[in-house]
């Protein structure tokens, strides 16, 4: 594979052949000869040791909501960025049951835990590389550094008669026989679909034993056998229970005082993360995983660590008809790497690959690559870049 590119170029802003989208941010594109074709990459090169440039999530301010990358960070005051996360595009298998839109991994932003990881038989996207799962996220920590690691969710439902595990939070599926929390955070879209399919088969049938509980202020202000639709009000969390977690949930009455706790645990990481999202991981300590598919193409995006997690890569492939042959997975490993990278993660691909950027002088984002459908596809989350005057 050949980059006609400006492969390991000093500082973002400074880019040579690049153009300086702000201070400690670069812009820039170049064409990759591939396995499959020629196809062409859009790059921003983020400075994060320069105190004025930080990233962060961008979204549409709800978990199950969707919105095109250009309005997301207009809406949101950044220079730049790229989309994120697979999500529950589709729904075709269970009559009724509407796509969700919600992520498929654990979700932070602005150090607020806003979603875990759906279990690994309910994801869309590509085949997860042996050894990682939808645990798995690109971070940056309230130290400032990008990093990968994989979050957990570490909860549980305190009663007047015990506790039992939390199995989600704000997830379009839930594991089998757990309780999942929503909050205000989920947004208005129908809890149905959590208890549709089973940890290993996205497609089986929804569970007919659910129950869902409401609890406000502590307390347990209604109960129904259904899960429910609409907004969660705040300072409010519906409990959905699917079998044994249904049984656990009709233990409850009216009144009772219910306290319900929950967070992500870093796996690797002592510092906490200001900024997190889910994806897949192709490159770790300057190797690609073993495993990585190198037979199909596709249009992707992807997120690239180096410097120590002071400098980040965010490479977005053109969907143009002329490039749409794109990359493997493989060559996103051996592209990010030949960028610098010693860490990469895979992002959202397809028509859902969208890189924007400021042009000079400009007060929003233009999309700099040409999406695959047309147009922008809508999408729950992406990498925001945010850089001060």
């Amino acid at each position: 594979m050949v980059l006609g590119a400006l492969v390991g170029a000093g500082p973002a802003s400074a880019a040579p052949g690049g153009t300086a989208v702000a201070p400690g941010v670069g812009y820039e594109e170049f064409d990759i000869t591939a396995s499959h074709g020629t196809t062409h990459a859009h790059v921003l090169r983020v400075d994060l040791g320069d105190p004025h440039v930080r990233v962060g999530l961008l979204y549409p301010g709800a978990v199950a909501a969707r919105a095109p990358v250009s309005v997301m960070a207009d809406a949101q005051g950044a220079v730049g960025g790229v989309n994120g996360d697979f999500f529950h595009i589709s729904e075709t298998q269970h009559p009724g049951v509407e796509a969700t839109g919600a992520s498929v991994g654990p979700v932070i932003a602005s150090g607020r835990a806003l979603k875990a990881a759906v279990p690994h038989g309910q994801r869309f996207g590509p085949a997860l590389p042996p050894g990682t799962s939808t645990q798995d996220v690109f971070g940056v920590g309230v130290d400032g550094r990008a990093r990968l690691d994989r979050l957990a969710l570490d909860g549980s439902v305190r009663t007047g008669e015990g506790e039992f595990p939390l199995g989600g939070l704000n997830q379009y599926a839930l594991p089998e026989g757990s309780v999942g929390a929503f909050t205000a955070e989920w947004g208005s879209a129908s809890r149905v679909r959590a208890t549709c399919g089973t940890d290993t088969d996205r497609a089986a049938p929804c569970s007919t034993d659910t129950y869902e509980v409401t609890v406000r202020d502590g307390r347990v202000v209604a109960a129904a056998d259904t899960p429910g639709t609409g907004p969660v009000p705040a300072g409010t969390t519906v409990l959905v229970g699917r079998e044994e977690g249904a049984r656990q949930l009709r233990e409850l009455s009216a009144g009772e005082s219910v306290q319900v706790r929950h967070r992500l645990v870093a796996a690797t990481s002592g510092t906490p993360y200001r900024f997190a999202l889910g994806g897949c991981p192709v490159l770790v300590g300057g190797r690609p995983l073993p495993g990585l598919d190198a037979r199909t193409p596709a249009v992707r995006t992807a997120v690239g660590v180096a410097d120590g997690g002071r400098r980040l890569l965010l490479l977005a492939v053109d969907g143009a008809p002329a490039y749409r042959s794109g990359l493997t997975v493989s060559e996103v490993a051996d592209t990010m790497r030949r960028l610098g990278a010693h860490d990469a993660f895979n992002l959202d691909g397809g028509g859902s690959a969208t890189l924007v950027a400021r042009e000079p002088g400009a007060t929003r984002v233009s999309v700099r690559n040409h999406p695959s459908g047309g147009a922008e596809r809508p999408v729950p989350n992406g990498i925001g870049v945010f850089a001060a005057p």
